[in-house]
């Protein structure tokens, strides 16, 4: 455990990459006080998808209503604040922008340090809060925008060691929802809809022979299967073609996984990112657990999409082992990589 702050240090996590406005108080990088997320999926379903400039007018209106709330929720106040640590990158620009200017102000206002964190590295430290675990461990990082399996040498060291080369997962899986007919988020429409299904239709793996994954076909598989059935005047079965979709995205992901974890000879595989909700994605990795007895760690479902409390943990990480990293000079960098990662290779 990092040393250097004193206890019950409180860091005051922001977020707002895309389209949650999202703040949370939380204790030495672990204890949850609060963690209010205000979501705009019902705005954004008018849509289809996240529309860039209504997202980011509607951080401008929620990102104070949203910090004084998580502030109330954990009976504190602005003075209960020891650290300010806001997500920089990776994500919209314009939304970015709105959380980073917010946090530049309050910890000026507030006279205490400005944290800058990765959004990618912020989703792996959900798996710290409100548990005991510590690094090194092996983490498979699922989102909208990300797909890797990671090496987590250390609180603040990463190595990627498989990822995608094209699409993410979870792009992935709202693609196929959108073909389907599915409302937005499609996520977790296709996740409730896998549950009554069978893996019945044949679909193409992602997996690349350097153990690298390209999903952008297995999505385009599906398209496929879909328009020719039409042609036919068949009827696909959405369960079924949900359950099959879903496992030939994830088994290969979890063999990739399972692999690195035998290779590097860890103990410990954690889930991370938006797509770590997934029904058959968590009940594939607690099987692995009973079948080989690593430890899984499965963050909460609210932990695993878009938070302000993942984004504290990794603050309180930075901080406690590296200093402030940040001054208010902090600008939003969009297209912000995970550390240690290197732009995969066919």
């Amino acid at each position: 455990m990092p040393q250097g702050l004193k206890k019950g240090f409180a860091v005051l996590g922001i977020e707002s990459s895309c389209d949650e406005t999202a703040c949370a108080l939380v204790e030495d990088g672990r204890r949850v006080l609060s963690n209010v997320i205000d979501s705009q999926i019902e705005l954004h379903r008018l849509y289809g998808g996240v529309v860039p400039e209504l997202a980011g007018r509607n951080h401008v209106m929620a990102i104070d209503r949203a910090a004084k709330r998580a502030l109330a929720d954990a009976g504190a106040d602005f003075s209960d604040v020891d650290a300010v640590a806001v997500t920089c990158g990776a994500g919209l620009v314009g939304c970015l922008l709105v959380g980073v200017s917010y946090a530049k102000a309050l910890a000026y206002s507030l006279g205490v340090p400005l944290v800058a964190v990765n959004h990618i590295e912020a989703h792996m430290c959900a798996n710290y809060l409100g548990t005991d675990a510590e690094p090194p461990y092996l983490c498979i990082l699922a989102s909208g925008g990300h797909t890797a399996v990671v090496h987590v040498a250390g609180y603040n060291e990463y190595s990627v060691l498989s990822s995608t080369v094209d699409d993410a997962i979870g792009e992935a899986f709202d693609k196929v929802a959108r073909t389907l007919g599915l409302p937005y988020p499609g996520g977790p429409q296709i996740d409730r809809l896998s549950e009554s299904g069978k893996p019945v239709y044949r679909l193409p793996s992602p997996l690349l022979k350097n153990g690298n994954l390209s999903y952008s076909g297995l999505k385009t598989a599906v398209v496929n299967l879909m328009h020719n059935a039409a042609q036919r005047n068949e009827a696909l079965d959405a369960a079924d073609l949900s359950a099959s979709f879903s496992r030939a995205a994830i088994d290969p992901l979890l063999s990739v996984a399972e692999k690195h974890l035998k290779r590097l000879g860890l103990k410990t595989l954690a889930l991370a990112g938006g797509v770590a909700a997934n029904g058959y994605l968590r009940g594939e990795a607690q099987r692995l657990s009973q079948r080989t007895g690593i430890r899984v760690l499965l963050p909460e479902k609210k932990l695993c999409t878009d938070n302000g409390a993942m984004v504290a943990s990794q603050g309180y990480f930075l901080l406690a082992e590296k200093g402030v990293n940040c001054d208010l000079t902090l600008n939003a960098a969009p297209t912000l990589r995970l550390r240690g990662d290197k732009p995969s290779r066919r």
